[in-house]
C-alpha cells in the first residue's frame, strides 16, 4: 500500500470515529414524522383542488354557455345517424280539418266557407238613391226632405224604434211618350233606411209592416165630406231578400169633394236588402193612379242602386 493511500483511510477512520450514529428508536421517530407530514400534505392537496373545480364550476354557470365548438377541419368524416328510430310517444289527435264536400261533376273535392259579413253602414249617400231614365224624366229635379215615408195606417209606426239612420225624397216622374209640356204623371216618395243588425232589425221591421196593414183595412181619409179609404196586401216576390207589397184604394171625387166613381189606386213596396229597407211609395200626380208596369220597373231599380251601394 502506498503512503499516500494509508494516510487517506486514516484519515476517514478519523471523521468517522467522530461522528455519533444515532439511535434504532430515534430513527423510527424521524420517519414516522416525515409519514404524518407526507399525509397532512396530501389531504391540504386534495382539498384544493376540490374547491377549486367547484369555484370554477360556478363560474362557468354564471357565465352562460360558452361559444359554438369550432366546425371539424374539412376532411373530417361526419358519422353517419343511427338507422333505427328512437321510439316516438303517441301525441294527441289532430285537430278537424274543415268540412270537404264534392260538387257535383266533379272529382277534387270542394271546402265549404263562409264568407264574413259585410259591416252595416250608419250613414246614407246621395249614390243609394235610384235615378230615372231620361224618358221619364220630369225635368222637375228632385230634393231630399222630412216627411213622411208611409201612408197612415190607423196610427201604426212599424220598424221606428229599430232605425239607425233615415233618408228620404220626392222625384216627380213621367210615363214614357208623354209630352214636355205635360205636367208629371206621377210622385215618388222613396225612402232609404238602416236598421239595427240582427233578426230585430230590417227582418222584424218588414213583419210589423204587414201586420199594420193586415190590422188596418180601412180608416177615414182626409177631406169633405169624408170618405174611407181601404188597404190591403198584395202577393209579391222577386225584390231583394224579401218584399212587402200593398195598395191603398180612396174614391174618386169631384170638385166638390163628392164621390165621382172608381177608386185613386196607390201602392207602397218596401224592399229588404240585409239591414236596408228601401220603400217606394208612389202618390200619384193630382188624381192620378200608379201605373203598375212603371212602378215595378222603378222598384228594380230602386234596389239596384241600394245593392250597388251596400257593395
Amino acid at each position: 500500500m502506498s503512503p499516500e493511500l494509508h494516510r487517506y483511510y486514516r484519515s476517514l477512520a478519523a471523521d468517522t470515529d467522530e461522528r455519533v450514529l444515532p439511535a434504532p428508536d430515534r430513527l423510527r421517530r424521524s420517519a414516522d414524522r416525515w409519514a404524518r407530514r407526507r399525509a397532512a400534505l396530501t389531504v391540504l392537496a386534495a382539498a384544493g383542488l376540490v374547491a377549486g373545480t367547484v369555484a370554477g364550476s360556478q363560474l362557468v354557470l354564471a357565465a352562460g354557455p360558452g361559444p359554438d365548438p369550432a366546425p371539424p377541419p374539412a376532411g373530417t368524416p361526419t358519422p353517419r345517424p343511427s338507422s333505427v328510430a328512437p321510439s316516438v310517444a303517441p301525441s294527441s289527435p289532430p285537430p278537424p280539418s274543415p268540412s270537404v264536400g264534392r260538387t257535383p261533376g266533379s272529382r277534387s273535392p270542394a271546402v265549404t266557407t263562409t264568407p264574413p259579413a259585410a259591416a252595416t253602414p250608419t250613414t246614407i249617400p246621395d249614390r243609394a238613391f235610384f235615378m230615372l231614365p231620361a224618358a221619364n224624366d220630369a225635368g222637375t229635379g228632385n230634393y231630399f226632405g222630412p216627411g213622411p215615408v208611409l201612408p197612415v195606417l190607423c196610427g201604426a209606426s212599424p220598424g221606428d224604434e229599430r232605425v239607425v239612420a233615415q233618408r228620404a225624397r220626392s222625384l216627380p216622374y213621367r210615363r214614357a211618350g208623354a209630352s214636355a209640356d205635360e205636367v208629371p204623371s206621377g210622385n215618388y216618395r222613396h225612402s232609404i233606411t238602416i236598421y239595427r243588425s240582427g233578426g230585430a232589425g230590417a227582418g222584424a221591421a218588414l213583419a210589423e209592416l204587414r201586420a199594420a196593414v193586415r190590422a188596418c183595412p180601412e180608416q177615414p181619409a182626409r177631406g169633405t165630406p169624408p170618405v174611407t179609404v181601404r188597404q190591403r196586401l198584395l202577393p209579391d216576390s222577386g225584390y231583394g231578400d224579401e218584399s212587402v207589397l200593398f195598395e191603398t184604394r180612396t174614391p174618386y171625387r169631384d170638385a166638390n169633394g163628392d164621390p165621382s166613381g172608381g177608386d185613386e189606386v196607390h201602392l207602397i213596396r218596401a224592399v229588404r236588402v240585409g239591414d236596408v229597407v228601401s220603400l217606394l211609395w208612389e202618390q200619384g200626380w193630382e188624381s192620378t193612379s200608379t201605373e203598375r208596369a212603371q212602378f215595378d220597373a222603378d222598384s228594380r231599380r230602386a234596389v239596384e242602386a241600394v245593392r250597388r251601394w251596400l257593395d
